[in-house]
């Protein structure tokens, strides 16, 4: 790869429709030049400026070919299915995720989903809207309940699924990992592979997906996998849409053969208004927030220099390189 140019004739674009990334960097007075753009029209007239792209949501891999001084893509987000990895390869373009970025954020909020679930957040909020004082409830199994004692299986025992388990252990609950190298962590009590995930879906009280979409992943969570779910489990997805067969999902739900789900992605975002997901008391949408934080713009600057900072010096490799 063709070395980037000095720091004093670095172009770099930052590309996002919401994060304030450019005023983060230009905070650290860095020598590189720099600009912003907020939609895939605007990126696609200006790429071809940029030595350097700061990007998730609005990359196409067809700028690649567009990009002739294109060195570098720093990505604002820790998933990578959008990135065509052997293109990169081909154009020796380097490329680099926002690993760890946001996993304090991540499995915070699959928490906060958990909580909200089994406490009833959701419908209290509903009550509230309708000015209505529910009274107390007899029936047992329609009450809020404990997070101790419960099992939660973790899918995907990356940097999110093992702080997510440290939290839950936090709560007294018993945690599975599920992960293709079942080595010990620590907080879960047991680790297992994939292909034991119908026997741990069985266990669990709630199952949390905080995988990467592979394509190993895609579809893991179908009428099988849920079939084999407890009646009173609940189902938490802050991985991928993806990884979910929404259909089947739905139709779980829909039959009252799992309690309910926290959804933060779904195959499209925004999720269409005519989506039956919205309308299911059981379930809580967030709008693929769980890796937004105050902090996110600082965190992936910070990753973004020292990178450049590796590649001034000709290090060969990056952090969380992928090409």
């Amino acid at each position: 790869m063709p070395a980037l140019p000095p720091d004093s004739d670095l172009t770099i674009c930052f590309a996002h429709a919401a994060y304030q990334l450019q005023a983060e960097f230009a905070r650290r007075g860095h020598a590189a030049r720099s600009f912003e753009v907020r939609s895939l029209d605007e990126l696609k007239a200006r790429a071809g400026e940029a030595d350097v792209l700061v990007v998730s949501g609005l990359w196409r891999n067809e700028l690649i070919a567009a990009c002739p001084k294109l060195r570098f893509v720093q990505s604002i987000s820790a998933g990578a299915d959008q990135y065509d990895k052997a293109a990169f390869a081909a154009a020796g373009v380097r490329l680099a995720t926002a690993q760890g970025a946001n996993e304090r954020a991540v499995s915070e909020h699959a928490m906060a989903l958990i909580l909200a679930l089994t406490r009833q957040i959701h419908l209290a909020r509903d009550n509230q809207t309708a000015r209505h004082w529910r009274p107390m409830i007899g029936d047992r199994a329609r009450r809020e309940d404990e997070l101790g004692g419960k099992t939660l299986a973790i899918i995907g025992l990356g940097r999110i699924g093992l702080r997510l388990a440290t939290l839950a252990s936090a709560f007294g609950m018993r945690v599975i990992g599920v992960r293709r190298s079942p080595e010990k962590q620590p907080d879960v009590e047991a680790v297992v592979r994939p292909d034991q995930l119908l026997e741990v879906m069985a266990q669990a009280d709630i199952v949390a997906l905080t995988c990467p979409l592979t394509p190993e992943t895609e579809g893991l969570i179908g009428a099988q996998a849920l079939a084999a779910m407890k009646p009173s489990a609940l189902l938490i997805n802050v991985a991928r849409g993806k990884v979910v067969d929404e259909a089947a999902l739905l139709a779980a739900l829909r039959e009252n053969r799992i309690a309910g789900a926290g959804l933060d992605c779904f195959h499209d975002e925004p999720l269409p208004e005519n989506s039956p997901f919205w309308s299911l008391p059981q379930v809580i949408v967030t709008p693929h927030s769980a890796g937004e934080t105050r902090a996110y713009e600082a965190n992936v600057v910070d990753l973004l220099i020292e990178n450049l900072g590796r590649l001034a010096k000709g290090d060969a490799t990056l952090r969380n390189q992928l090409a």
